[in-house]
């Protein structure tokens, strides 16, 4: 990991980090170019596509019910029992989130609300590649389902055998997905925005993918709705000298292992800590499975931050506004008020992220690279839109005439002004 050492004093700025972004030139470039193709020439495109990235040739699309039905069969039971169990921890967080329509009358007789309405559909995009994610089935399409999202489609790539991982199909009954294609990439990112013969459109996309996914994310932002652009995931874990190193090592290994480009940072108080953290992430390497991703990410990636104080490292945090943050010091939750910008917020040392990935509760599509600035957590408000309602009574329209009519002479409106000057010149008994 590399390392800056913050003498009193001196602040920690965005400069001192290296992300690289959500995607870059290439991706975008490329992205554009599938999406074009795609909405030209449909599921031919899609075919193509899923044969030259995925080495695939499917038929057709869709994943037929039965299908789905069945994989509840092919799930090992002890997985199946812990997607339930993590289905209904969500469900629960999310049904918290709910918000009511809402509606008040005023003195004059104006009534003024808030409709909230579920979107009519909704793309969930579930990544592939260097592993499955039936979780993020459960985080995107959970909250939708609450919210009252009739269509919920999800899309995820093909195995090299052309099929659908069984626990990912199990994740998606459970969750009440109701249509499930086998395509993924940009190419299904423009499936889900503009529709082909076989998918229809949805309006609006959300869930994780790699930088191409992001890239085509955001060239059909506008278009349809999507959740976020979504760049490498993130921890931060903040850590002093009573901490368990080998603890800390292991939460810091279990967000590089996600990706080369998974970003993992330690701010901490000692160089001597860090020299702990270290060489137990060298005693875990020897037993993992995904060591290789591992490494790679840690050491182009990695990053220890050496504070002089706790301000200091606060001031650190906020400057990362991280996708998860660990505090991993006594009284963390005391400490709560210093923080201004994460995702997720895993408090104590029995509360490692993968809490929050899976059962917790709170939702794991999260802002990263910076985003926790100005972004909030995946949640069922993603999922409804909200209507302003106006009924304004004879009262109420002479009581604000003057001041309508006012602004919109000052903003040179001419119509807007009339269309109130008039309905008052009825009420008033003056209009011929």
């Amino acid at each position: 990991m590399r390392r800056i050492i913050l003498e009193a004093g001196e602040a920690f700025s965005e400069s001192h980090l290296k992300r690289t972004g959500a995607f870059n030139a290439e991706a975008l470039m490329a992205a554009t170019s599938i999406i074009e193709d795609v909405r030209a020439r449909g599921d031919v495109a899609l075919s193509e596509y899923t044969l030259r990235f995925d080495s695939v040739a499917l038929r057709a699309f869709r994943v037929p019910a039965e299908a789905i039905d069945a994989a509840s069969e092919r799930v090992e039971p002890r997985t199946a029992q812990a997607l339930a169990y993590a289905a209904a921890r969500i469900r629960d967080f999310h049904e918290r989130q709910k918000q009511q329509s809402w509606f008040t009358v005023q003195q004059n007789g104006a009534l003024l609300g808030s409709r909230v309405s579920p979107l009519d559909s909704v793309g969930v995009y579930v990544p592939g590649g260097r592993a499955l994610y039936p979780s993020s089935v459960l985080m995107n399409a959970i909250p939708a389902q609450v919210a009252g999202v009739k269509r919920i489609v999800c899309v995820t790539p093909p195995t090299k055998e052309g099929v659908l991982d069984a626990a990912i199909l199990e994740a998606c009954r459970i969750a009440g997905v109701t249509e499930v294609y086998s395509v993924g990439g940009a190419q299904a990112i423009a499936a889900l925005a503009y529709g082909t013969e076989s998918i229809a459109p949805v309006a609006k996309i959300t869930g994780p993918g790699n930088a191409y996914v992001a890239a085509a994310k955001k060239l059909v932002s506008g278009d349809v709705g999507i959740d976020m652009v979504a760049g490498p995931s993130e921890v931060c874990i903040v850590a002093d000298d009573t901490a368990d190193a080998s603890l800390v090592a292991i939460d810091l290994m279990a967000q590089a292992e996600h990706d080369p480009l998974a970003a993992s940072y330690l701010v901490t108080f000692s160089e001597s800590f860090v020299d702990e953290v270290e060489a137990a992430i060298e005693g875990h390497l020897a037993a993992s499975t995904r060591a290789k991703i591992t490494s790679a990410s840690l050491n182009g990636q990695g990053l220890a931050v050496v504070c002089p104080d706790i301000a200091a490292a606060f001031d650190a945090v906020n400057v990362i506004a991280p996708e998860h943050l660990e505090i991993c010091l006594d009284s963390a939750f005391d400490l709560l008020g210093l923080v201004r910008h994460a995702g997720a917020v895993f408090l104590g040392k029995w509360t490692p992220e993968a809490v929050g990935d899976y059962v917790a509760g709170p939702n794991h599509t999260l802002p990263t690279g910076g985003t926790a600035r100005f972004s909030s957590p995946l949640s069922v408000d993603d999922f409804v839109k909200k209507s302003s309602v106006i009924r304004y009574s004879p009262q109420a329209l002479v009581d604000d005439a003057a001041a309508i009519i006012t602004i919109a002479d000052h903003e040179g409106l001419w119509a807007h002004a009339r269309s109130v000057e008039y309905r008052k010149r009825l009420l008033e008994g003056g209009f011929a």
